[in-house]
């Protein structure tokens, strides 16, 4: 499950990743929330939290994840993902090399630094 998380600026979308993540989360949560967004900003920054509850994400949801993340390539401004999840670290470190934007990794217990360093001038 996906949820959109309240409480941040206008040119930041945050993201909880709960539970199971599906194809289905992507379509009617992700999708609609940046392709919204977009409309009516040039950049955006992204937020993502893994809840301790995270138990995976299904081939569908990477699917989507990847398409919205190359079609909007040039308009992402920064990208912040809190996690514990190792295999989510390593698997941040590889898309951090492929992202035209700055992407950093937070453990959970820095989720506040994480949401100083998203809202930051860049």
């Amino acid at each position: 499950m996906i949820e959109l998380l309240a409480g941040f600026p206008n040119d930041i979308l945050g993201f909880a990743y709960k539970g199971h993540v599906t194809k289905a989360d992507y379509e009617t949560v992700v999708i609609p929330a940046v392709v919204k967004a977009l409309e009516t900003r040039k950049k955006l920054r992204l937020y993502f939290a893994l809840q301790s509850d995270f138990s995976g994400i299904d081939a569908g949801a990477v699917w989507e994840d990847l398409k919205a993340g190359i079609s909007h390539l040039t308009r992402w401004e920064r990208v912040a993902v809190v996690t514990d999840i190792h295999w989510v670290e390593q698997t941040m470190r590889f898309v951090n090399i492929l992202l035209p934007c700055p992407m950093k990794t937070f453990p959970t217990s820095e989720d506040a630094q994480a949401r100083v360093w998203i809202a930051a001038a860049s």
